[in-house]
This record gives structure tokens, sequence and C-alpha cells, in this order.
């Protein structure tokens, strides 16, 4: 736990580093952000881990995923995730539809949002908040599972998102796991150790950089 902490320290104040490489020189920006940089390090290791050794993610660790994962930006603060951490392996077999990824990590994480969201309506000042429809949770719980990703592999963790939000994917986990109607799955993320020598994919593409315009 406290090397984890200490780790996601070291990459909080890298990302201070990469912004303060923004202001400077086009030599000083390659001296500086070519370093040594833990977050930038983490993202770019970061691969689809499949198979898993026969060892249980530590209840620490458990812990430390799901405090990365509700540390994501959330669209005006309404913090909307719901997340269900998964070992027992009836509810794996249940909700992993056959998927043997699911039912083979020692840990799942099923990271949920509520799609509803109570607010006053827009231009009103005073009253009660009133149920609407919350436009964003797809775009929260994402930000979530992305940061529950990257933790697992800054904790030499291996992992991989599955979808839970197809129309027959979602009724399936929602039922299992006894979700309330506003609560929907987004995505089943199988976590464990690493069982092979996964490699990331090198995914730039120059080709796909526009600037100012298309």
């Amino acid at each position: 736990m406290r090397k984890f902490e200490i780790k996601m320290a070291a990459a909080v104040m890298a990302i201070a580093g990469m912004a303060v490489c923004s202001g400077v020189s086009a030599k000083e920006k390659d001296d500086c952000c070519t370093k040594s940089n833990p977050a930038y390090d983490v993202i770019m290791s970061r691969k689809s881990v499949r198979t898993y050794a026969d060892k249980p993610v530590s209840e620490a660790q458990i812990d430390s995923l799901l405090r990365a994962g509700m540390a994501a930006p959330s669209a005006m603060n309404i913090q909307p995730w719901e997340l269900i951490v998964i070992t027992d392996d009836a509810v794996k077999a249940a909700i992993g539809g056959g998927n043997r990824v699911i039912t083979s990590a020692p840990l799942t994480i099923v990271v949920c949002a509520d799609t509803v969201m109570m607010m006053r309506p827009r231009g009103q000042q005073g009253g009660e908040p009133v149920a609407q429809p919350n436009q964003f949770w797809q775009q929260d719980a994402s930000a979530v599972a992305e940061n529950i990703l990257l933790a697992a592999e800054s904790m030499g963790l291996g992992a991989v998102w599955t979808s839970a939000s197809r129309p027959d994917r979602a009724g399936v986990i929602q039922k299992a796991l006894g979700l309330p109607e506003n609560i929907h799955p987004l995505a089943a993320i199988a976590i464990g150790y690493p069982a092979g020598n996964d490699k990331p994919k090198d995914k730039w593409k120059p080709e796909k950089v526009h600037y100012n315009k298309w």
C-alpha cells in the first residue's frame, strides 16, 4: 500500500512537471519532458491482459484501485459512479456470459453509474432539485475505468476492460448483481497478476492528429 502511494505521488509530481514543460523553449522542453516520468511511463506501458496467475489481489490493492477510480473527473462533480467488487466465482460466472477472461481473473470490478441526477432545471435559482437524465454518466464511468486500468498497471497487475454496457450484456449483469433500474453498468474490468508476457501495442499514428482544424 505504502509503495503504491509513493508511486502515485511521484506520478502526480511528474504530471505537474509536464505542465511546466509547456511554457519553455523547444530545447528545454526536450530536456524536461524526456526525463523519467512515472505517470507517462505507466500510460505508455498499459496493455490488455487476459490471462492471470493463480494469485489473489490483496484487500489493500483493491482499496487502492477503488480510490484511484474515484479520483476521476466528473461532469459538474456529480460523481455518479458505483463500483461492484467481485471475487466470488459464482458471481463472476453469472456476469461473465461464458467469458473466460472474467471467470479466470481473481478480481473483477464492474464500473457502473447512476443514469439519473438530481438537479434544478436550467435557469431556476430556487426550489428543490428534480430527477433528470444524466447525459454524462458514460463519460464519467469511462474516466473511472481508465483510472483503474492505469492504477492496476502501476501496481504490477494486469487488467482488461470488457464491455458491460451492450444491451445483451447490461441486462444480464444488472440482474445478476441486483442493480437498481437507474444504475447502469459500463465496464467489467478483469484484474489479476499477469500469467504471460503481454506487451503494450504501439498505437501512435501521427496522421490522426489535426491542429486547429481538420
